[in-house]
């Protein structure tokens, strides 16, 4: 299973320098695992820069995978994740909800370099 970042997704849509690291994660869509803040952060930032057509087509691809719910058990979890790495709240969220399932969590984040269970690319800075 896998679950990709927010950041991962918009490197994915964008196709940036990362975009290929991202693509089997999210194209592998019987094995992904997609957080709704994931679709709240990516349509945001879509929608600010693009327009509401595009933000509702990557939602559209996103929902391809498996949506999960940020529930009581996770949102706990999110919180422990939180204090023990240092982490905000939704990256907490993200790592909580790959290790609810199993899942590789994929990122460019640096917050979560050397961290158990996750695949982390530096961000590439496009010329």
């Amino acid at each position: 299973m896998n679950v990709v970042d927010s950041s991962g997704w918009l490197e994915y849509f964008a196709d940036t320098a990362n975009a290929e690291f991202f693509a089997a994660p999210i194209e592998d869509t019987e094995n992904l695992v997609v957080p709704t803040i994931s679709l709240f952060e990516v349509f945001k930032k879509i929608l600010k820069q693009k327009d509401e057509g595009e933000a509702l087509q990557a939602v559209a691809l996103m929902q391809q995978g498996q949506v999960i719910d940020l529930d009581m058990g996770l949102s706990l979890d999110a919180a422990r994740l939180s204090i023990e790495h240092k982490l905000p709240m939704a990256d907490s969220y993200f790592l909580a909800t790959a290790r609810a399932f199993d899942a590789i969590l994929w990122t460019q984040d640096s917050d979560f370099h050397g961290l158990e269970g996750v695949e982390y690319i530096p961000k590439q800075h496009d010329n």
